[in-house]
């Protein structure tokens, strides 16, 4: 009983600290993306690379945000390919938001309108980054905070956004359940992306949830023995 009475506490702390930053997945676009949005108990919320594009898509984020009682307070992208950015001008006119990026994506948002028609996206609309992120720079949401995680190679200038009281980040395009960001895009550089997640990603722990830019969550722990690219086993 007494080593029960001992464990009991460290579950309640555990569920306070995930009650303290929710994270809600939506997937978007043809490619499949995963928007993100985090918010804590004030109601504070962040919206992470808006892929929706559609009317319906819109709607279902903003459904949500209205069933919540949320008030979106930041607009953050981890990088400005074209899928993470499909909603950044609908988000910043709906919510009245100032767009945060990297410096070292400014030109990748950029160039999105150029290309959008050969995706098949016409109505695309382009936005203006309103402030730039710095590697180190803390990002708060509501009584929350998130760190940025500098992790270029799939883009110049991805950031990984870091919730440490309960180890989970929203990291784009560096890192999947048993793969990682393709790299042969403008900007890419593979082998930059490998030291990167091994510097930067790698060193958060073990049971850190990644909840990546496309697909299934994963962890830290997880990756750092099964990836094909960066796992242990990658070398035997």
């Amino acid at each position: 009983m007494a080593q029960i009475n001992a464990i009991i506490p460290y579950f309640v702390q555990i569920t306070r600290t995930f009650q303290m930053l929710q994270i809600k997945c939506f997937t978007f676009n043809p490619f499949q993306e995963n928007t993100y949005l985090t918010y804590d108990e004030t109601g504070q919320a962040a919206l992470i690379d808006p892929g929706c594009h559609t009317a319906l898509e819109r709607r279902e984020l903003e459904d949500f945000i209205q069933n919540e009682g949320l008030q979106v307070s930041q607009l953050l992208n981890t990088h400005c390919h074209i899928d993470h950015v499909l909603g950044n001008a609908w988000a910043i006119r709906k919510f009245g938001l100032t767009l945060k990026i990297h410096p070292k994506e400014a030109q990748v948002l950029k160039s999105v309108e150029v290309f959008a028609p050969n995706y098949g996206f016409h109505g695309y609309e382009s936005a203006e980054p309103g402030e730039f992120l710095e590697e180190a720079q803390v990002i708060r949401v509501g009584k929350e905070e998130l760190n940025i995680l500098f992790v270029p190679g799939h883009s110049p200038g991805h950031v990984v956004f870091y919730h440490s009281p309960s180890r989970r980040c929203i990291a784009g395009d560096t890192l999947f359940r048993g793969s990682i960001g393709r790299t042969d895009l403008p900007g890419g550089n593979h082998q930059l992306l490998l030291e990167k997640i091994k510097s930067q990603l790698f060193e958060l722990p073990d049971e850190t949830v990644v909840f990546p830019g496309h697909g299934p969550e994963t962890t830290i722990g997880f990756e750092k023995i099964y990836n094909p690219f960066v796992g242990e086993k990658a070398f035997h």
